[in-house]
């Protein structure tokens, strides 16, 4: 029975991470104080550290090889990554003078943190595999959008809060990430044509597990700090809808746009794949990893990284449900 629902549930995109992120919220509205506490062993103090592990395990498996042989199709590449971290941010932008002020500023700067990440890494292969799509460039445009993202995101948020965010200058926030997250990649990279590099690559099922404890843990503590300041008393149930139907909208807006770039530009049918995928999808690793140290401290990182998960969830399931599709025709002889 549970092996049954588990694989009617993963027909549409839901796993037991989805739900478990769901529970940590739950969770940190009715136990917050695990989540605020402070010290050496907090469980915020070990996520600290395990921020570190995730990006250091992500440079481990790392191919140089790989990477350096990617760049060939590089009009395909610059779509992904035009639509990664310009046409998001632009599109986020546009909407401000509707969205930034009053009750709906936080929202909008959460959705334009989401908008400012990089393209997620596994779920865009995973999927872009099913629909038949260009595996290898798929692998190459998640992955160097990640790197490009320590540097990018940062960035495109300094422009959004004028360059400070919570009183705290946006080049501690650089040094933070730079040392957090950049050096761990640059290590790893290093390490990766050694023996660590191929156990890392042997055991990256379980890596993966890894990354999702600690998002969790992420998750909990920064909700946990938002339910204890009570951030979350203007916003009910409908709130929460309309966010999650401006999400999905943003998610097919981009999707429509980017394959239509793609099929302007004549690509076949895998590059188009490929490059609607990658170029539509948004990291909730870098996200709860960079909203820990951009919004570091801050009551209200709950609420930013609401558009995050609720785009993470929505867009994992519509990609299953087009990804699927797309599988079924390409079985069956259509274009």
């Amino acid at each position: 029975m549970a092996n049954k629902l588990a694989r009617l549930l993963g027909r549409f995109g839901l796993d037991w991470f989805i739900l478990s992120l769901i529970g940590m919220i739950i969770l940190a509205s009715q136990f917050p104080g695990p989540g605020i506490a402070k010290g050496p062993f907090s469980i915020s103090s070990l996520a600290n550290l395990g921020v570190s592990l995730i990006f250091f395990f992500y440079g481990l498996k790392l191919n140089r090889k790989k990477l350096v042989a990617g760049l060939s199709n590089w009009r395909l590449h610059l779509l992904v990554q035009a639509g990664t971290f310009i046409l998001f941010p632009v599109l986020l932008l546009l909407l401000r003078p509707l969205l930034d002020h009053g009750d709906t500023q936080v929202l909008w700067l959460g959705g334009f943190f989401l908008a400012a990440l990089p393209s997620t890494v596994s779920s865009s292969v995973v999927m872009v595999s099913i629909a038949n799509g260009n595996i290898p460039a798929a692998i190459f445009n998640a992955s160097i959008s990640s790197l490009m993202g320590i540097f990018i995101t940062p960035a495109w948020m300094a422009l959004a809060t004028g360059g400070r965010q919570n009183h705290m200058d946006m080049s501690d926030v650089v040094i933070k990430l730079l040392l957090q997250i950049l050096l761990p990649v640059v290590l790893g990279l290093l390490l990766n044509p050694t023996r660590l590099g191929q156990v890392a690559e042997k055991y990256s099922k379980q890596l993966k597990y890894f990354d999702q404890i600690v998002i969790l843990s992420i998750v909990y503590t920064a909700f946990s700090d938002s339910f204890d300041k009570h951030m979350f008393s203007n916003l009910g149930l409908g709130e929460l809808c309309l966010l999650g139907a401006c999400v999905l909208a943003l998610f097919f807006f981009v999707y429509f746009i980017m394959n239509n770039i793609a099929r302007l530009l004549h690509f076949n049918r895998e590059d188009r794949i490929t490059a609607t995928f990658c170029g539509s999808k948004k990291s909730l690793i870098h996200g709860t990893v960079m909203a820990k140290v951009i919004f570091m401290n801050s009551p209200l990182m709950g609420i930013l990284l609401l558009p995050v998960m609720l785009y993470h969830a929505l867009q994992l399931i519509s990609v299953s449900v087009i990804a699927q599709g797309m599988a079924r025709k390409h079985k069956a002889g259509h274009p």
